[in-house]
């Protein structure tokens, strides 16, 4: 299944406490099972203003009609084409 990254604008998110991450982050997944093994959360990844967000998915389509029901912004989702680490530098 192909790879996304989300990027969330949130202003503040850097500033979320740890009990408000859990919540977000429970409301997520509650809104997972409910749509079934078509989409899995991978990780995210939080800055001051912004998290990006890697998940697994059907298609895009899917990845925001999860942000949409779990009240998430969803401004940009990128399809990972290919993933490139210091090891590709080594031929």
């Amino acid at each position: 299944m192909p790879k996304y990254v989300i990027e969330r604008e949130m202003p503040g998110a850097g500033q979320l406490s740890a009990e408000e991450l859990r919540g977000a982050a429970q409301n997520s997944c509650a809104v997972l099972q409910e749509l079934g093994p078509q989409i899995q959360w991978v990780q995210s990844y939080v800055t001051d203003d912004k998290i990006y967000c890697v998940y697994i998915a059907q298609n895009e389509n899917l990845v925001r009609q999860h942000a949409q029901q779990a009240g998430f912004p969803a401004n940009r989702v990128s399809e990972v084409k290919t993933i490139i680490d210091p090891t590709t530098a080594e031929g």
